[in-house]
């Protein structure tokens, strides 16, 4: 079955190897000819058109499953909004009625802070940054659309792994971290993601909402101290930062997640069930790389 993600990045790509390696024909839209290149060069048969854009991208007939993993590229000037929303909107446009699987990657950014009770997926949804309320317009978008009954919805945590481990050259330099000591940090490595997207694909019955993560909250504290250590790096030091900053509205979305219900009905067997093993690997990868 022919399989179609937009948004064949960082996620979408481990996506794309996993139906690569299983013999699925997959099928990816990009913008750029230079990434259509490197998709092919990767068995994967890229389609060139710009979601946001203002022709029509021709999609190929007879796909059953779709991921919709598009991610914010803040050098192409437009807003968030347009680009989760009205991109969803067009995709949704010019599917074809084959599809019975539309996997749409979202975000825990569509809640707001919590910090008296773990969130799941009946959790209010008050989500406090651009980002978080981009991705639940989204959702809402697709929930209501001609696309409701074959909608899985997966809100994921922060996305780690090898080439995205954040602030590892400022703490290599010994400078502050940006953020308050306290507060959680809800994880997911990139490779157990991607496998968890298949078993979605596999097992969820539609329309179904996931929170997924590695279901072990660390404080920021812990994070850093952990990766420091790895990194041979002096031990962090935290600042406040400025109140209208990015990653001051970061910091203020305190909560921890709960995927039990993943685990429960998608039963994912992680292979990084937690920060301190996830770090180490991509770490160790690092070192021994020339």
């Amino acid at each position: 079955m022919a399989k179609l993600i937009f948004g064949c990045g960082y996620l979408g790509i481990q996506v794309a190897r996993l139906w690569c390696h299983a013999g699925e024909t997959v099928f990816a839209v990009t913008r750029s000819e230079q990434r259509a290149e490197q998709l092919a060069a990767a068995g994967i048969k890229p389609i060139v058109g710009d979601l946001v854009g203002k022709s029509q991208v021709p999609l190929p007939q007879g796909v059953r499953t779709v991921l919709f993993a598009v991610g914010y590229d803040r050098a192409s000037n437009l807003p968030i909004r347009d680009v989760y929303v009205n991109g969803l909107s067009n995709a949704i446009a010019w599917m074809p009625n084959s599809v019975n699987r539309f996997l749409y990657i979202s975000s825990t950014g569509v809640y707001g802070k919590v910090t008296d009770t773990d969130v799941d997926e009946h959790s209010p949804c008050e989500p406090l940054r651009d980002g978080g309320k981009a991705c639940l317009a989204a959702e809402q978008l697709l929930q209501s659309s001609r696309l409701a009954s074959q909608a899985i919805i997966l809100r994921l945590a922060g996305i780690y792994g090898p080439g995205r481990i954040p602030r590892a050259a400022d703490l290599v330099a010994g400078h502050p971290i940006d953020a308050p000591a306290e507060g959680s940090l809800n994880l997911i490595h990139v490779e157990d993601a991607a496998q968890i997207v298949l078993l979605a694909e596999q097992h969820a019955v539609p329309p179904r909402t996931y929170v997924i993560s590695d279901g072990q909250p660390v404080p920021r504290a812990a994070y850093y101290a952990e990766l420091a250590k790895l990194l041979k790096a002096p031990p962090p030091q935290f600042t406040a930062p400025p109140a209208d900053s990015p990653a001051s509205q970061r910091a203020a979305s305190d909560k921890r997640i709960n995927p039990a219900q993943m685990f429960a009905e998608l039963a994912p067997s992680l292979r990084y069930p937690n920060y301190r093993e996830g770090l180490a690997a991509i770490i160790a990868a690092d070192t021994r790389s020339p």
